[in-house]
């Protein structure tokens, strides 16, 4: 018998309403029936992609930080560091709110032993904080410290994601509270508080008053 011919579309509605299951209703509702059900197709055919349960949550998280890096990557590297960072952190939150069954799977989901999924993110954040302090605006960070701020930057996108996804705050009370957050991280770090503004418009935002 000729192997099952595989369908990239029919793997994207795996992935998609995987991350629906997991967002909404957590891991215990993930199961190769509940999927095909779902589908209206066979568990033959949820197992032609995906193997385990486990190799599909990895799957949708890898998925999910694909396309986040992927939207991250067409911001480009402009020559202001601060507002590379904005850029980066403005962009962040949006795929939050463009994608939210998505990014709850991605980071509600509990990741599994050696998920490195989210390492590229990270990366890039450290990178970013870099060269602030390599152009002079981040002059208070020692080097040491530099994957410390990166983390208190994730944080910043993450956490006003979270608050509109859980209902705490709506999606543009959350944008302001994160511009104003960007601006303070930024001169917290050593930038000028005016320029670390300007820079935040640089990156698409209207400014702090």
């Amino acid at each position: 018998m000729s192997p099952r011919p595989r369908d990239p579309a029919l793997r994207a509605n795996v992935l998609a309403t995987a991350a629906r299951l997991l967002a909404e209703e957590g891991p215990s509702a993930l199961s190769t029936r509940r999927l095909a059900r779902e589908l209206g197709v066979s568990t033959a055919a949820v197992y032609t992609y995906f193997g385990s349960i486990e190799q599909l949550r990895r799957e949708v998280r890898l998925d999910g930080f694909a396309r986040l890096e992927a939207q991250l990557d067409a911001l480009g590297s402009p020559l202001d560091p601060v507002a590379g960072l904005s850029a980066v952190v403005l962009a962040f939150f949006e795929f939050g709110m463009r994608r939210p069954h998505l990014y709850r799977a991605m980071f509600l989901d509990r990741p599994l032993e050696e998920d490195t999924a989210g390492e590229p993110t990270f990366t890039r954040l450290a990178d970013l904080v870099r060269r602030g302090t390599d152009s002079g605006r981040f002059g208070a960070v020692p080097a040491d410290q530099i994957e410390l701020c990166a983390a208190q930057v994730w944080s910043a996108p993450h956490g006003m994601v979270t608050m509109v996804l859980s209902g705490a705050l709506p999606a543009d009370a959350a944008r302001a509270v994160l511009e104003d957050m960007v601006v303070r991280l930024a001169v917290g770090y050593g930038d000028d508080r005016d320029q670390a503004a300007g820079s935040l418009t640089t990156a698409g935002a209207p400014g702090l008053p």
